[in-house]
């Protein structure tokens, strides 16, 4: 696979997501639920692209995604312990 910019795939990733998140934009929870249902297709094909830049720049730079989400589900969990967070959004260091 051919080596890209890591500055042009992060901005690259940056508007597939916007793509994304325009669809969703200024709507209410129910008014997202009915374009989930309308739009399924789009939102399916926003989400690939957004997952595909993804892949793609942690491949060119040599990162292995599943061993580092993997990491950050760990950190999460200790600084975001359910007992103390479930139904929160106080941060973690008000916790």
């Amino acid at each position: 696979m051919q080596f890209h910019n890591p500055k042009d795939m992060a901005a690259a990733l940056a508007i597939e997501a916007a793509e994304l998140q325009e669809i969703f934009l200024w709507k209410t929870t129910r008014q997202a639920e009915e374009i989930t249902a309308d739009k399924r297709d789009q939102i399916e094909e926003e989400i690939a692209d957004v997952a595909i830049y993804l892949f793609e720049l942690a491949d060119n730079l040599k990162i292995d995604l599943l061993k580092i989400v993997e990491a950050k589900l760990g950190k999460n969990a200790e600084k975001y312990p359910i007992r103390k967070a479930r139904g929160s959004s106080t941060k973690y260091t008000d916790l």
